[in-house]
């Protein structure tokens, strides 16, 4: 029988029967409007991104807060407007991550965040590049109630993680992996769960065995490999690891290459949760990067007039209908079951 990690019973702890009923509607009403092929939606969202700020200190190439491409305006999260998300969603809130573009530690207020929205019995998670994880931040997060701490490491060498990271020093990774884990063990804190997140590109492909004995000489809970995400794909990319089980893209006969996944017209993702910008828009996902598809104010908006309103419900029946008509899902790999996983992105 399968022992239930600490990091899984942190998330049944945040259950309660009124998340668990909203948790079945939300899956049934998914399952329905994918039998019927339209839209039918009870619930409110169970799992939620929130973006602290989109401001980031590296230059990752295929990134627009690295790039500083946004064409949407840039900022960071006020206090009270996640008191008000917190106080429309926290009943039926089990997850809430902390993070959409940007390096989340920018923010001088995140640790505040964090404690907000942990103190009201949600799942909280943050992904980042670990170089604000001095002493008093990493104390700070420990104290905040966060529940899980992914920190992306791309490379076991400088040399291999600033080829992704650019103007990232691994140092300062491992200086802050060891401080938080310091921290924890110090405070006999049972959180955050901390995640090693390594991107795979054709540069580190070899140093996947590498990262996972870092990972147990620092003392980090659990390695995971993520696929890397290319813009422009069609006519092949350096980055594109060649291990293909590590790349989201296949080769084709005529030299293109095109996504592996197929599309199919559906997302669990449209259902069960969305995504805040840093000053309250509503978009569908966190593959609308430059928010795209703003779907209402939620600083200004009732969220469930959002969440339960026409232009939502449209979007979703556009999901259903042909997803691959819908340019951010051109580029997706994910969205089509249900997961029990918490996902950043």
């Amino acid at each position: 029988m399968r022992i239930l990690t600490a990091d899984v019973r942190n998330q049944l702890r945040v259950l309660t029967p009124y998340k668990v009923w909203n948790m079945l509607l939300l899956v049934s009403s998914y399952h329905l409007s994918r039998w019927f092929k339209r839209p039918m939606h009870r619930g409110m969202p169970f799992s939620v991104s929130v973006e602290p700020t989109t401001a980031c200190n590296l230059g990752c190439p295929e990134c627009p807060s690295g790039l500083k491409k946004f064409t949407r305006p840039t900022g960071r999260l006020a206090p009270e407007t996640l008191n008000r998300l917190l106080d429309q969603l926290a009943p039926s809130l089990g997850n809430m991550i902390f993070y959409f573009q940007g390096e989340p530690y920018l923010h001088p207020q995140f640790t505040e965040l964090v404690k907000s929205a942990s103190e009201r019995g949600i799942y909280t998670v943050t992904s980042t590049n670990a170089h604000f994880l001095n002493e008093a931040n990493a104390k700070k997060t420990v104290e905040s109630g966060l529940s899980r701490l992914i920190i992306s490491i791309d490379g076991t060498t400088q040399e291999s993680y600033e080829s992704y990271r650019i103007h990232g020093k691994l140092d300062k990774v491992i200086e802050g992996t060891h401080n938080i884990l310091r921290f924890r063990e110090e405070m006999n804190s049972k959180t955050p769960h901390v995640i090693f997140q390594f991107l795979v590109v054709r540069h580190n492909e070899h140093q996947i065995d590498d990262v996972k004995r870092l990972a147990d000489e620092l003392g980090v809970d659990e390695v995971r490999l993520k696929t890397a995400q290319i813009y422009d794909y069609e006519n092949g990319s350096e980055l594109i690891p060649n291990d293909q089980q590590y790349s989201r893209y296949r080769q084709l006969p005529n030299g293109k290459w095109a996504i592996k996944n197929k599309l199919l017209n559906q997302c669990w993702r449209m259902w069960q949760g969305c995504v805040f910008t840093w000053d309250g828009q509503v978009v569908p996902c966190c593959f609308d990067k430059d928010a795209t598809y703003q779907l209402g104010d939620a600083s200004t908006m009732d969220f469930k007039q959002i969440w339960q309103g026409d232009q939502y419900t449209q979007f979703r029946g556009a999901i259903l209908k042909s997803r691959s008509e819908i340019d951010i899902c051109k580029n997706c790999t994910e969205g089509t079951k249900v997961w029990a996983e918490v996902d950043a992105g």
